[in-house]
């Protein structure tokens, strides 16, 4: 079975981090305005995996059809990776995807499903989109669309391809994707590991790390490595194949503190996100949840590229945490489970 991996591409990442961990992705209630910045915004590259121009492209569909254990589907390469199909492995395994989850609406409108999995698992490179609340997604979406959800990697392919289906899907077809997914139970999908030494990592088609072939490793230093559990899983798109988040070590005690329990000005997670980070009303889910893509929606806030509801009132709460108190709450957060 030939791999994606031929179209990895070493894909340097700073000794120097500038950290932070998501905690909380709250949804309140009144929008604010985008912040002016005079300068770019900061988007480190161990959080936003990007392949860059010079890789070469992902190797030439075989055509064979490949198969998954407990499946009775069969599926090419091709079909797997069209954006406007969400090939089901285990369609028995919920109920009947809206036809925009299913196959979106071509040109622009992906199809939900592809990207996200069917049973709205996601992967690091986007939302795990299973059990948030139908209100939240959908409020996500009118961001996207009056620009007030960006990326501080403003050129990413999930981003990017998000913010054209916003502005082309409709409000029923939002509606119908959102309801499906809030009724998804979310599985448990990470498993938190606090380290000192992480496997060599390279960008993977699709905006992620993935551990290089072999045993070579390298120092944690102040960040977040999440990688697949097993790559020809994850490039099949199996549903059941979650993924390793390696964090530095005391992250998880630290994380526990903080969120529990709260610091200085900053107030425990657990207030608004509920007891086990488990969501509160329409305030989402953390637990169990990708720390990487966590990560991402709390610096975008930080920034100010992220900023409709609630995304103001979190902004101050971080500007309260060093980068290691970020990194230590999101390990923690994605280390409970669902």
């Amino acid at each position: 079975m030939r791999s994606l991996r031929s179209a990895w591409t070493r894909f340097s990442r700073p000794v120097q981090c500038w950290l932070g961990v998501v905690l909380c992705v709250a949804a309140s209630g009144v929008a604010s305005q985008t912040v002016a910045t005079s300068a770019p915004p900061v988007a480190p590259a161990w959080a936003y995996p990007t392949l860059p121009s010079t890789a070469p492209p992902a190797v030439t569909d075989d055509g064979v059809p490949h198969q998954l254990a407990g499946s009775q589907h069969a599926f090419t390469r091709a079909q797997l990776f069209d954006l406007f199909t969400a090939h089901d492995w285990f369609p028995e395994s919920h109920p009947p995807m809206p036809a925009v989850v299913a196959r979106g609406r071509a040109p622009e409108v992906r199809a939900c499903g592809m990207c996200h999995y069917p049973n709205g698992q996601g992967r690091p490179e986007n939302a795990a989109l299973a059990g948030l609340p139908s209100a939240y997604i959908v409020q996500q979406m009118q961001d996207y669309k009056a620009g007030l959800r960006r990326s501080a990697a403003a050129q990413a392919g999930p981003h990017l391809r998000m913010v054209a289906t916003a502005m082309h899907v409709s409000d029923d077809e939002v509606r119908a994707a959102a309801d499906y997914f809030a009724a998804q139970p979310y599985r448990p999908w990470i498993t938190v590991v606090e380290t000192e030494q992480v496997p060599l990592t390279q960008v993977v088609t699709g905006s992620m790390w993935a551990a290089v072939p072999g045993k070579a490793r390298e120092p944690i230093g102040q960040r977040i490595v999440e990688v697949p559990n097993d790559l020809d899983l994850t490039e099949l798109r199996d549903p059941r194949s979650g993924f390793t988040a390696y964090v530095p070590r005391g992250s998880l005690e630290r994380g526990r503190q903080m969120a529990t329990q709260g610091e200085g000005a900053v107030m425990a997670c657990v207030s608004c996100h509920g007891p086990g980070l488990k969501g509160m009303g329409l305030i989402p889910p953390l637990a169990g949840r990708s720390a990487q893509y966590l990560y991402r929606q709390l610096n975008d806030m930080r920034q100010g590229v992220r900023a409709g509801p609630g995304a103001a009132a979190m902004r101050g709460f971080i500007g309260q945490l060093s980068p290691q108190d970020m990194i230590a709450v999101v390990a923690y957060a994605a280390s409970l489970p669902p």
